[in-house]
């Protein structure tokens, strides 16, 4: 098997069935053979009913408390077949099935690339700060990133979207796979387990999807205290590839330019409340040893992760 796609979900809803299909649409067209593995956390609107009975998806149900941004990608990682493994998210939309393609020919290129993730535009019903963090996170410009970008990229270096990234098989057994027991941020560990064993990470502006959020600010408190968990139980990754803060200091400054360049002068007054909240957010988090697990589930936008840390 050349390729396998997987997809985690969980109450993906109808337009899970369109993704299916532009999946679908690459594998005809590609004579190496392709597969299918979505593992489902046991949705409950039916939406993923249609795979039952399709013999070209392999659909794996496990219980929603079983659920881990790491562990589950492991399990469907273990059952794929493919050299290839190209992860989506359910809320993504494929531009053109062309963009599957487009990741691939990029491992096929160059033989040190471990990680190749694409581009991601904002969707149509993006807001301002929902798309220009898309325009700054994806440029238009392709790049290859290794261990001696580390100095002139910091943390960037490692930076990895599971919307829409693909793996070399190979690769991520070589690091043991993805850490088993996460908050979020799979990908980025993954990333540094690769750059560190001497693997590229390649960003390819030409595999575009769109995919994009309106967070609303406490869902931006609740997952920057997420991410500030993450870094904060891996210091490993800050000490290797710098402190995330300056980077997200740096995506502050041009968002900010971003809103003066458009004129939305009134968005001014809550860009900088849900940059103080996304701070503090990631500052609690990264301190999150010193609260108690009621507040921390209050305070973490994955709450599943919380239940079993009593």
């Amino acid at each position: 098997m050349k390729v396998s796609f997987i997809i985690p979900v969980y109450n993906p809803g109808p337009d899970i069935k369109e993704l299916v299909d532009c999946i679908k649409d690459f594998s005809l067209k590609n004579k190496e053979g392709t597969e299918i593995l979505v593992v489902d956390s046991s949705s409950t609107d039916g939406s993923t009913r249609f795979m039952e009975n399709d013999p070209s998806i392999k659909l794996i149900k496990i219980k929603k408390s079983d659920f881990n941004h790491g562990g589950t990608r492991n399990t469907a990682s273990s059952l794929a077949s493919g050299e290839y493994l190209i992860f989506l998210t359910q809320d993504v939309v494929i531009r053109d099935s062309q963009c599957f393609g487009n990741l691939i020919r990029t491992f096929e290129e160059d033989p040190k690339i471990g990680i190749a993730y694409g581009r991601q535009l904002p969707k149509s019903n993006a807001d301002f700060l929902g798309r220009t963090s898309r325009q700054i996170n994806y440029p238009p410009q392709s790049q290859i990133k290794s261990l001696v970008d580390k100095t002139k990229l910091g943390i960037k270096t490692i930076f990895v979207s599971n919307s829409f990234a693909a793996y070399r098989k190979r690769a991520l057994d070589e690091i043991h796979g993805f850490p088993t027991d996460v908050i979020m941020n799979e990908d980025q560990y993954v990333g540094a387990k690769m750059i560190e064993h001497g693997w590229s990470i390649a960003y390819c502006a030409d595999a575009c999807v769109y995919h994009s959020h309106n967070y609303t600010h406490s869902q931006e408190f609740k997952r920057y205290f997420d991410i500030g968990v993450f870094f904060g139980k891996e210091k490993w990754i800050l000490e290797e590839f710098s402190q995330a803060e300056g980077e997200g200091a740096k995506f502050v400054v041009r968002q900010f330019r971003s809103l003066l360049a458009d004129k939305q002068l009134s968005l001014i007054p809550g860009f900088v409340l849900r940059n103080f909240l996304k701070y503090l957010g990631y500052k609690l988090g990264m301190n999150e040893k010193l609260l108690p697990l009621f507040i921390k589930k209050k305070l973490s936008m994955n709450k599943q992760y919380w239940h079993n840390k009593g």
